[in-house]
């Protein structure tokens, strides 16, 4: 059995305490799920009511809606959002949409979306606006997320960075550059250096599912690791996810009904058609058409080993 985990711990050097498990928003929203707006914030209520106080969402994941009404009452959760604004001028347009959408007066994280060695140059505006933002109370923490060894790496040298979000997972589903084993490395430096951490795709965007302790788990235990965001779109994936973040033993019932859920593999709508998924599949379910990946369901065996030469990470089972 695992060693049971602390639930609340502190973000890097933020002064910002946090649940070991951050909800992950994509998975509700239009974009997966598509619950609808009271579904959808019912799931959240759940994942509160057991003990997550952290929130991890998107300007592009169209989440809001389920924010502003989960979050009545609830000052204590610890929201974070992401913008892929470049210009200062983009950025304030981004906070604002943000504190609208989610009727707060404050941002407790804003990061800069998917980042890569080079965009944290070319994005550098916006994150200035965010840190004139943090100095105005707005915001309470900034920094960027990222599927990059080399991005981690540059972040965890630049001061004015507090918080990184990077992908974590035990085979590196989804990463643009390095593996697995340096992208740990790099976050072990990173947080060494006072970067609050906060990891994601633990579970390979649904493909560990089936395996969910042992993959979620050990992102989840590692020291360097102060939470980790996981897409939930029920309130017994909210309670599974919960139980593994803690190390806490997981009733049968609870793992065969999650695991008992359909799955389906999802296209995300900015796949770019570089057919690299199409090569991949040995069983022809995917083709391209209109410039985006197709998928034949009834050739589909939901192996996940497509999204492993994605380099957009927009093919995941869910």
């Amino acid at each position: 059995m695992n060693a049971e985990r602390r639930a609340y711990g502190p973000l890097g050097r933020t002064g910002i305490t946090v649940s070991r498990l951050c909800f992950g928003a994509l998975t509700i929203g239009p974009l997966q799920a598509n619950l609808s707006v009271e579904e959808g914030a019912d799931v959240l209520r759940r994942a509160f009511d057991l003990g997550v106080t952290f929130v991890d969402t998107a300007e592009i994941y169209r989440s809001d809606p389920y924010l502003k009404v989960a979050l009545r009452g609830r000052d204590e959760v610890v929201l974070a959002t992401k913008t892929y604004a470049y210009t200062a001028e983009g950025a304030e347009e981004s906070l604002h949409k943000a504190l609208e959408g989610v009727g707060r007066s404050w941002i407790d994280l804003f990061l800069l979306h998917e980042m890569d060695e080079r965009t944290l140059d070319g994005h550098r505006p916006a994150l200035e606006y965010f840190l004139r933002a943090k100095a105005k109370g707005l915001v309470r923490a900034v920094g960027f997320s990222t599927h990059s060894v080399a991005a981690v790496r540059k972040g965890a040298g630049l001061d004015d960075v507090d918080v990184i979000h990077p992908l974590m997972n035990r085979e590196g589903l989804g990463l643009v550059d390095g593996t697995a084993a340096e992208m740990f490395a790099a976050v072990e430096a990173a947080h060494a250096r006072g970067k609050g951490i906060y990891a994601m795709k633990a579970l390979g965007g649904g493909h560990f599912y089936a395996d969910a302790e042992n993959a979620l788990g050990q992102v989840a235990a590692l020291p360097f690791v102060d939470a980790v965001a996981v897409g939930m779109k029920t309130p017994e994936e909210a309670e599974l996810d919960w139980l593994i973040v803690r190390g806490l033993p997981v009733p049968d019932g609870l793992r065969r009904r999650v695991a008992a859920r359909p799955r389906r593999l999802l296209v995300e709508e900015w796949c770019q058609g570089c057919a690299e998924c199409v090569a991949r599949c040995t069983h022809g379910a995917l083709t391209i058409n209109d410039g985006r990946a197709t998928v034949d369901d009834s050739r589909c065996i939901l192996c996940g080993y497509c999204a492993s030469v994605c380099p957009e990470f927009c093919l995941k089972v869910v």
